[in-house]
């Protein structure tokens, strides 16, 4: 099942599509050309793991009521929530919100899905649900199957000695401890069978859920177990964007979609609190909103929440905070591949609060990710016994670092080195 409701402009989703395409054109100093096709007979086995909407996410429903008269309450299995283009059109988009939202319970400290509401990750060890966002394959939902792609053309085969590790990306860590068991457990059942230890390639978010996972075993299981985590393009110490993201929405440039609507959406993220900014990378005092009636520093993330009408939020960072924000060495090889040179929102002045369009600071970056939070990776040199590598990216955003021939290049010399 593709869409569960009842309208397909036709019109509307060719033009999301035109807006949401992208040449993944980018530009890299390490320079390069393209995976060679002999590789060396020993390679190490790869796991994937994606970023922040970086894998596929399904829904069955059983719903006691609906928002719209054309959103399904009842599915018969399920269906493709995210990346569903056909979800994302005017009026549907009403369905997509109310499935994909999360409700936060101030007794657990969790969130929990709306009634009848059956979301799950598909795939877990197979490469598809991350090589592609968009099960059709268009090309605006490319991911990691450039990457793979290329592993495959090296010797790899998929599912076997390269998978992928998706994941619920809606919460943070604290709510996906049954993720972090099955890892652990893919891990050392791909080491033991293809006679070593395993390289973790994480995009984004993915990076501080694996620093995460990394800090709670033990040293003498990494050792045996990993031999090197390539981060690419890593939010370290936050970043900015999510600021806006709570306030008031961000559609990232999409005219059909408004970003009121899919505000409310992206609010009951927990991952979206999780990230914002930390006092490890921004100085407590710097101002990230500037507004009519109060300017919001990391000091006042708990009036900020307030004042957008948005309390669950400053709960949610509550539980969150602690958990990578004290960039503990992750006790592995670090290769750390981050953009830079390209505008990235540092802050964001607003006339009309919460509900207008601010006026965007632009720093350095990817794009999406700050330059300062992205090379917080350095501060391990010398803090562990292990190798940790910076390796700048000009020019490259966020997303299309995955799809150069740069990195691929540098991937390839991870896997193939000694």
């Amino acid at each position: 099942m593709r869409c569960p409701c009842r309208l397909m402009p036709a019109p509307v989703l060719l033009l999301l599509l035109a807006a949401l395409s992208t040449d993944g054109r980018a530009v890299s100093r390490l320079g390069g050309g393209g995976p060679g096709r002999d590789p060396p007979p020993a390679r190490p086995p790869v796991v994937l793991i994606p970023g922040d909407l970086g894998n596929q996410l399904e829904a069955k429903l059983d719903k006691p009521t609906v928002v719209h008269y054309i959103c399904y309450k009842k599915t018969d299995d399920y269906f493709t929530l995210w990346l569903n283009l056909e979800l994302l059109v005017p009026v549907a988009i009403d369905c997509w919100i109310d499935n994909m939202r999360l409700i936060y319970n101030w007794t657990t400290r969790s969130t929990e899905a709306p009634p009848g509401v059956d979301v799950r990750v598909p795939g877990f060890g197979q490469t598809y649900p991350l090589e592609y966002l968009d099960p059709s394959k268009r090309p605006v939902g490319i991911y990691f199957f450039s990457i793979v792609q290329s592993l495959v053309d090296w010797g790899y085969t998929r599912n076997a000695d390269i998978r992928g590790a998706p994941y619920d990306w809606r919460k943070a860590p604290n709510e996906n401890k049954a993720y972090f068991v099955a890892l652990r457990k893919m891990i050392e059942e791909m080491a033991e069978t293809y006679g070593g230890p395993v390289v973790l390639i994480a995009h984004s978010m993915g990076n501080m859920y694996t620093l995460y996972f990394l800090n709670q075993q033990p040293q003498e299981w990494k050792d045996r177990y990993i031999k090197a985590f390539v981060s690419l393009g890593a939010p370290w110490g936050g970043v900015a964007k999510t600021l806006r993201v709570v306030a008031s929405g961000d559609n990232n440039r999409i005219p059909v979609i408004s970003p009121l609507k899919i505000r409310y959406q992206q609010r009951t993220a927990v991952s979206t609190s999780w990230l914002f900014p930390y006092n490890n990378t921004w100085r407590d005092d710097e101002v990230l909103v500037f507004a009519p009636t109060a300017n919001y520093t990391l000091r006042d993330y708990k009036r900020f929440f307030t004042d957008v009408g948005f309390e669950d939020g400053w709960a949610m960072r509550q539980d969150t905070e602690p958990l990578v924000s004290a960039l503990e060495p992750p006790g592995v090889a670090v290769h750390c591949l981050y953009g830079s040179g390209v505008p990235t929102p540092e802050a964001f002045n607003y006339s009309t609060f919460p509900d207008g369009e601010p006026v965007v600071i632009n720093g350095d970056g990817d794009g999406t990710v700050n330059l300062r939070s992205t090379m917080q990776c350095r501060r391990w040199a010398g803090r562990q016994q292990q190798p940790v590598r910076m390796v700048e990216l000009p020019g490259n955003e966020h997303v299309a670092m995955l799809l150069n021939t740069s990195t691929v290049a540098y991937i390839k010399s991870v896997l193939f080195s000694p």
